[in-house]
């Protein structure tokens, strides 16, 4: 995965002490999500005036941090998340990684950082894959989570943007992110809280906009709701999304319905594969403002059938249940319903090699 822009060569440093095949296979045999990481990471740097510099595949390690660096003050660090999926003919590939990379200029930009080079961001992925192979779980449902982040690392006490930063990729191998089977949701919705408001971050994929959902999320936990609804900051009445993922309904009539991209919520890169099969397959979508009312009237009614999350880890997560401060409702097909189930399996399929790619979607590695 070269070409392009990209400039700097990789230097591949290779871990001296890697974990052994027989200590591999036993982390595999249960990996979970995010809890273990492969052998080594990629690390590029910054500095005004010099540019990116010192691309490198090196030992996984912790990483060195003066008490005034500036990520710790003033939280200028952006990052991303994708998963690299063993094909149906035993080769490795990434799906849409070109988007990823090209949301991570624009987080870059929100966020007062330097740009990484699209292409250099995708070798990046593609070195850190090739030499961490092995890692990669033979499960038909695990995968190799990847990372990719940066942040400033100047050492410095005053607000303005880094004169140095750090990108940095990891990766962790991932099983399936339902093991029993998918299975629907209740989530809250926050009366308390909200995500982002117009002109604020809610596009870019930054840290900062996850942390600030931390207290909503355990909100929606005291309330045994798996995830937290977020409506506009506006008006209070509009859906944005879950604390991470979007959010889509499913009519009566098979048309989708999902909140807008007006800058307050991420552009998602599922949210955006799941709408254009949607599309293929002759489905109606529309991208419009949801109210509560509409949804909780719906579903009543039954014009509002299925109701799902969507996001790189879990692809798609049904919404059964709506609960908030003024009661609760049912998804009228409670949740895992026929099109949600059939667009889900629709794109694991594209993104394993197990289906015709015909957007061009599957970026093979090796």
């Amino acid at each position: 995965m070269t070409g392009g822009d990209s400039n700097l060569d990789f230097e591949i440093r290779r871990n001296s002490a890697p974990v052994s095949d027989v200590d591999r296979a036993a982390l595999l045999a249960n990996p979970g999500f995010g809890r273990i990481f492969t052998d080594h990471m990629v690390t590029i740097r910054y500095a005004e005036g010099k540019g990116w510099f010192e691309a490198r595949v090196e030992a996984r390690a912790p990483i060195p941090m003066d008490p005034a660096t500036a990520v710790l003050h003033y939280a200028q660090e952006i990052f991303e998340g994708m998963k690299a999926y063993k094909l149906a003919d035993g080769g490795v590939a990434l799906f849409r990684p070109d988007a990823n990379a090209a949301r991570f200029v624009d987080s870059a930009r929100r966020m007062a950082m330097p740009a990484l080079p699209e292409a250099t961001f995708l070798e990046a992925l593609g070195q850190l894959v090739t030499v961490d192979r092995d890692w990669i779980p033979q499960d038909p449902e695990g995968s190799l989570y990847l990372r990719p982040f940066a942040f400033a690392t100047e050492a410095f006490l005053g607000v303005r943007p880094s004169n140095e930063y750090l990108h940095v990729v990891i990766a962790s191998p991932v099983g399936a992110y339902f093991p029993g089977g998918v299975k629907p949701v209740t989530v809250w919705v926050t009366p308390d809280y909200t995500r982002a408001a117009p002109g604020g971050t809610g596009a870019a994929k930054c840290g900062g906009n996850y942390a600030a959902g931390l207290a909503a999320q355990a909100e929606a936990a005291e309330h045994g709701c798996a995830q937290v609804v977020y409506l506009d900051a506006v008006e209070q009445k509009y859906v944005d999304e879950l604390g991470g993922m979007n959010v889509v309904l499913v009519l009566d009539d098979g048309r989708l319905v999902t909140p807008p991209l007006t800058g307050t919520i991420l552009p998602g890169i599922t949210r955006d594969s799941i709408l254009k099969l949607a599309q293929r397959a002759g489905r109606a979508v529309e991208e419009r403002p949801i109210s509560m009312d509409e949804w909780r009237d719906g579903a009543t009614s039954g014009r509002v059938r299925e109701a799902f999350a969507c996001g790189t880890a879990a692809v798609i997560t049904p919404i059964g249940t709506v609960r908030s401060a003024d009661g609760e409702f049912t998804v009228a097909d409670g949740g895992a319903g026929e099109v949600t189930m059939a667009l889900r399996q629709e794109l694991v399929d594209i993104q394993r090699g197990r289906a015709e790619d015909t957007f061009g979607w599957v970026h093979r590695i090796f």
